[in-house]
């Protein structure tokens, strides 16, 4: 059984991610064709599962990070297409600023950063659950 502060501190992280994979799929999402197992946007399980944006987020307690615990997410796009590096790099500024400002709606008063850690970004911070 999960610790309920901690399942309510990761649901509200989840919700940001799904409120960013919103903004992006209505942007960008009809730039490219999905990959053929993957189903439209609002049609699968869960924003990560569907659409052309992969943005599944996960706990790790750092080890040989830099930037020690965190909530680990990548940038992810479900096509079989080349994405031009310049497009990839606009998308993942977009997904940081977007975080950045819903992070101290969804958890006021908790120093929480985004930043690279290695192939991955990370969140970080204050990960008291109270």
């Amino acid at each position: 059984m999960k610790n309920p502060l901690l399942e309510k501190w990761e649901e509200r992280l989840q919700d940001i991610f799904d409120k960013i994979d919103h903004i992006l799929e209505e942007k960008y999402g009809h730039l490219y064709p999905l990959r053929p197992n993957r189903p439209a946007h609002k049609q699968g399980v869960t924003p990560d599962a569907d659409g052309l944006f992969d943005l599944g987020v996960s706990f790790t307690v750092g080890l040989g990070s830099q930037l020690g615990p965190g909530y680990v997410f990548r940038v992810k796009l479900a096509t079989l297409n080349r994405v031009p590096e310049e497009l990839q790099e606009q998308i993942e500024d977009e997904v940081i600023q977007l975080l950045q400002k819903e992070l101290p709606t969804y958890f006021p008063g908790k120093e929480l950063k985004v930043g690279r850690d290695g192939k991955v970004y990370k969140i970080y911070g204050d990960l008291d659950l109270n």
